[in-house]
């Protein structure tokens, strides 16, 4: 019988590891949705994962008939690296369609169970028209193709996340003004997407002047009031920080988290791992949780096709480049060198005058949300774990 109870053991294992990490690549699974055998799975094993997280994380999760919600909270609220996109290949939300994307929100949360593309135009139109956003800059009268399309792409995420189901119509339609679209609302889904420790109506306006002050007020937990619990925030923070982010730098943590995560380094990762499969890679700088199935990571590399090349290209460069800081016109040049060596796999605008710059651009993009490098408005900086991009030289052994 212990042949068959280690078999039994085997796959219990695999079936909550499978339903973490769907959990973790996407934490609102619908039942309906592409990720049916997972939610299946997670309503199993929801016991086990729900006291895993809040030990491990403080991130709550809700389980209903046809809903599984993780309530992330992100380690740090000043990452900009990850920005929301219509699709993965879509470029990354701008201002206007992070506006766009609060206005539609409060807009569904007050409509009826069925709504056109057309009628929650009309509702964001009238939202952007308050005083207090105008006065900030922000316009949208859908006077314009790129207005239509910006909000269609505002549509496409929340379709994406399962708030809105397309009935009928096409989205393209809309964007071209000859048509419209009908979609059911999911107010559950809806009321599940906040994932703060309060509400922004619990906000007081007193002692708040930025957007950086109402984001700590947002996010700001309750104070540990003893070693327990301040232990307890540490080990929050650090495995947050080890699920979500590629690298955690040690030079990125304060005293206290450094003396904890030294004593407890073996005993955090290994948690990990069990539940998820990730490896833990453990440098003098920092530590990385390597995904040996890569698929739980937002940005790739390497990568195919021509910013994937050159992205890794630029690492390679950047690795071996002797100066704390690169100036930016020096990469410029070399992806300019590089597009004229690769002329003929790259793509044909590589070659147009200036194309350089917005080819170093995405790149760099990369490289930053990977923790790879930092950077300003002149330089970039490699970071340590970069160096795993570096080439050495080859060296050349005569046989005997």
């Amino acid at each position: 019988m212990s042949a068959v109870d280690d078999v039994l053991a085997s796959s219990r294992a695999g079936e909550l590891r499978r339903a973490a990490r769907t959990l973790l690549r996407r934490p609102l699974v619908r039942a309906s949705g592409p990720d049916t055998e997972a939610f299946i799975l997670i309503r199993r094993h929801v016991d086990t994962l729900r006291e895993w997280f809040d030990r491990n994380t403080g991130w709550r999760l809700i389980v209903e008939a046809d809903l599984a919600r993780l309530v992330k909270q992100a380690a740090t609220t000043d990452d900009p690296t990850y920005p929301a996109r219509e699709t993965r290949s879509k470029p990354p939300f701008t201002r206007r369609r992070y506006v766009l994307t609060c206005l539609a929100l409060a807009m569904l949360d007050r409509a009826e169970t069925q709504v056109t593309l057309g009628r929650l135009a009309e509702q964001v139109v009238l939202g952007a028209s308050d005083p207090d956003l105008v006065a900030t800059g922000m316009t949208f009268t859908l006077d314009s193709r790129d207005e239509r399309s910006d909000l269609v792409a505002v549509v496409r995420l929340l379709l994406d996340l399962g708030v809105l189901s397309q009935i009928a119509g096409d989205e393209e339609a809309f964007v071209k003004d000859t048509g419209d679209v009908l979609y059911d609302v999911h107010r559950h889904v809806l009321a599940g997407l906040l994932a703060t420790p309060r509400g922004p109506s619990t906000v007081a306006a007193e002692g708040i002047q930025t957007f950086r002050d109402r984001i700590t007020a947002l996010t700001t937990e309750m104070p540990a009031v003893t070693d327990e619990l301040r232990n307890q925030r540490i080990r929050h923070h650090l495995t947050r920080r080890l699920l979500d982010e590629p690298v955690l730098y040690y030079v990125d943590l304060d005293d206290a988290q450094r003396t904890y995560l030294s004593g407890q380094r073996t005993a955090i990762t290994n948690r990990i791992t069990e539940l998820t499969g990730l490896v833990a890679e453990i440098r003098a700088e920092g530590i990385a949780m390597v995904d040996p199935l890569d698929d739980l990571t937002d940005v790739r590399m390497p990568e195919t096709g021509t910013d994937g090349h050159a992205t890794l290209l630029l690492a390679e460069y950047l690795a071996r480049s002797t100066q704390e800081a690169v100036p930016l016109e020096e990469l410029h040049r070399h992806i300019r060198e590089q597009a004229d060596a690769h002329r003929s796999y790259w793509r044909r605008d590589t070659a147009e005058p200036g194309a350089e710059v917005e080819l170093t651009t995405s790149a760099l993009d990369r490289l930053e949300a990977l923790r790879l490098i930092s950077r300003d408005l002149d330089s970039v900086t490699p970071l340590p774990a970069l160096a795993r991009y570096a080439l050495a030289e080859p060296t050349i052994q005569e046989c005997s």
